[in-house]
């Protein structure tokens, strides 16, 4: 299928492909580990917010830096911070897989969310650049959806090469993609020259964004675990309070050379998609972490087997997902992105339901199916709405945002769910249970943030 590219796109085909392939390293990464950390934590010996880390290493540079990413694409140019996030990445990925113990394993973990950071903003800026019209719905449509496969199918991989060769293997697939990426882009992608003055780039905003979400995680992850809310985790959520609000003014002083452009939010319409955003990425990372451990140490199921019961969700964004892109370019995106959460919401519901002896299909299945249906009719809109509601000058820096928000979303959650990650016997699925409910209120006001969109 030929897509209408942009005027200077001589390859559009090709540069969908390439823009898949290194997008796809950040969406696997940010789900096939799940399924291993039960694997990785018996290996090192690590307690419940070790393995909070091992996801949140990866989380926090990839939420801080996707704005700077974001911005250093719009300057440098997007291709050339594709290829250099690729390389980054995929070099990291051999750092995990030959990790001898945690500590290296989460330096490796934080390198790739350095390398994720500065591809996946500019990624899609060459995206939206490529295609005109209609044609950027549907390109957009199927670069999600098979985004959203990517990271839906990594715990069915993941699971699989753990059961077999080992959790190291897991990061070892990223490298085909990585290497395939890199070829594409220097054949095919080529960085239109920038009109007017190239601004300089905010790197005090970047490093307090990072230093704000770093403190403040890590008090999320002691407080939610059993140490509870001692007096160093309010402290360091106080600090990254503070340090959130320092980003903040140094962006307002900095104006349209910030980073995080505070005039985006003069928009009701970007407002509502980035309170959208963090709600229901929040509830979606929760799910893709809780859902393989809860499988694996309260149902006794095999790594395979915990990847593959989210299996559904992976089938359902393929068909669906760019059928959505198409259909939110033609009617707009506040229809789907209302009644979407809504059916998330409902599938979590269903997840109530799970225990450790219940039947996955009764159970399992009907929630992940469900909440698969919601996620596909949002994914697409959510993402095409993002790009229509900033100039060409902005793409790279309002994808940035957007994804860093989905991150921050995740890494939040996962915060939040030490106690599950620490509990056992009975305790953990009530821990799992209260933690669905929770998600399922999130994806309910997800929904009512669409009612601020007006594009």
């Amino acid at each position: 299928m030929q897509l209408r590219s942009a005027r200077d796109t001589a390859h559009p085909n090709w540069v969908l492909t390439t823009t898949i392939l290194a997008s796809s390293l950040a969406f696997i990464d940010g789900s096939v580990v799940n399924v291993g950390l039960s694997s990785i934590g018996a290996t090192f010996r690590a307690g419940a917010s070790d393995l909070q880390w091992v996801i949140n290493a990866y989380l926090l540079p990839l939420s801080a830096l996707l704005l700077l990413g974001g911005a250093a694409g719009d300057r440098y140019g997007h291709a050339r911070l594709l290829i250099a996030g690729t390389g980054i990445f995929g070099a990291a990925s051999i750092g995990c897989a030959l990790a001898p113990g945690l500590t290296w394993l989460l330096v490796g973990r934080g390198l790739q969310g350095v390398g994720a950071a500065l591809l996946m903003p500019n990624s899609l800026a060459i995206l939206g650049a490529a295609f005109a019209g209609e044609a950027r719905g549907r390109a957009i449509g199927i670069w999600a959806s098979v985004g959203a496969v990517m990271g839906a199918l990594g715990p069915v991989l993941g699971g699989w090469l753990i059961d077999t060769f080992g959790w190291r293997w897991i990061f070892l697939i990223n490298l085909p993609l990585a290497a395939g990426a890199v070829v594409l882009a220097f054949i095919f992608i080529r960085t239109p020259p920038r009109e007017g003055a190239v601004p300089a780039l905010d790197l005090l905003g970047g490093v307090l964004a990072t230093a704000s979400l770093g403190t403040l995680i890590w008090g999320l992850t002691i407080g939610s675990t059993h140490a509870g809310w001692t007096p160093l985790a309010v402290l360091l959520v106080c600090v990254g309070v503070i340090l959130m609000l320092g980003f903040l003014a140094i962006e307002r002083s900095k104006s349209e050379r910030a980073m995080m452009p505070l005039a985006l939010f003069g928009s009701s319409s970007f407002i509502g998609l980035t309170l959208l955003t963090a709600l229901l990425y929040g509830a979606l990372g929760a799910l893709l972490v809780l859902v393989p451990f809860v499988l694996i140490q309260a149902g006794r199921y095999s790594g395979a087997q915990a990847g593959a019961a989210l299996a559904p969700l992976a089938l359902v964004l393929a068909l669906a997902s760019p059928l959505m892109g198409a259909v939110a370019g033609r009617m707009g995106p506040r229809a789907p992105l209302t009644l979407g959460p809504l059916v998330v919401a409902g599938g979590f519901l269903l997840a109530l339901r799970i225990q450790a002896d219940a039947d996955y299909w009764t159970t399992v299945f009907p929630s992940v199916l469900l909440i698969a249906i919601g996620m596909a009719g949002a994914v697409a809109p959510l993402t095409t709405a993002v790009l229509a509601s900033v100039d060409k000058q902005h793409t790279g820096s309002a994808s940035g945002l957007n994804n860093a928000v989905a991150r921050t979303g995740g890494m939040v959650a996962t915060a939040l769910i030490g106690g599950v990650l620490g509990a056992a016997g009975p305790a953990l699925l009530s821990a799992f249970h209260y933690a669905v409910a929770i998600c399922a209120l999130a994806s309910v006001a997800a929904s009512a943030s669409a009612f601020f969109l007006t594009i």
